[in-house]
C-alpha cells in the first residue's frame, strides 16, 4: 500500500471529508437513478460543492456540467471517478494536471496503475471498497 492510499483508513478518510469542500464527480449523469447521482445529491445535503465534469452533458441536477477538469474554474478538492476502467488514467492525469488534492476510485473502476500515478504524484487515493451503508456514514447519509 502507498502511502497515499488511503483506503482502508477510516480516520483519515474522515479527515480528508472534512479538510475538502469542492468535489468534481467525474462521470455524473443527467439521469437520475444513477449511483452517482445519489453519491452528489448526499454530498450536496452535507455542504459540499458538487462539479459535474461529463463532456456528453451541458448541465446535470441543475449545476453547469464541464467537459473536463481542465474547464473547472475553481480548485478542486476531491476528483470522485464514476467512469469505466479504461478511462481512469486518463482522469487521474487530468486530476494531476490540475493540482487536485485526492482521486477517489469507486468500486468497479477500480484501476490499480492508476492509482499508483496518482498516490506517486501526491494526491490521496481512496479507493471505494466499503461497503454503501460505511460509504454513507461517512459522508453523513
Amino acid at each position: 500500500m502507498h502511502p497515499n492510499d488511503i483506503s482502508a483508513q477510516p480516520e483519515a478518510i474522515r479527515t480528508l471529508l472534512q479538510d475538502s469542500r469542492t468535489i468534481a464527480i467525474v462521470g455524473l449523469s443527467a439521469k437520475p437513478d444513477r449511483p452517482s447521482n445519489e453519491v452528489a445529491h448526499r454530498l450536496q445535503r452535507a455542504g459540499y460543492t458538487i462539479i459535474p465534469v461529463n463532456p456528453a452533458y451541458t448541465e446535470v441536477m441543475g449545476l453547469k456540467c464541464y467537459p473536463s477538469l481542465h474547464e473547472v474554474p475553481e480548485r478542486i478538492d476531491i476528483v470522485d471517478v464514476f467512469r469505466k476502467p479504461a478511462e481512469v488514467m486518463a482522469v487521474v492525469d487530468e486530476a494531476i494536471a490540475v493540482g487536485a488534492g485526492c482521486v477517489w476510485l469507486q468500486l468497479g473502476v477500480i484501476a490499480p496503475e492508476a492509482s499508483r500515478k496518482a498516490a506517486e504524484a501526491g494526491l490521496k487515493v481512496v479507493v471505494d471498497r466499503c461497503t454503501k451503508i460505511e460509504y454513507l456514514r461517512l459522508i453523513g447519509g
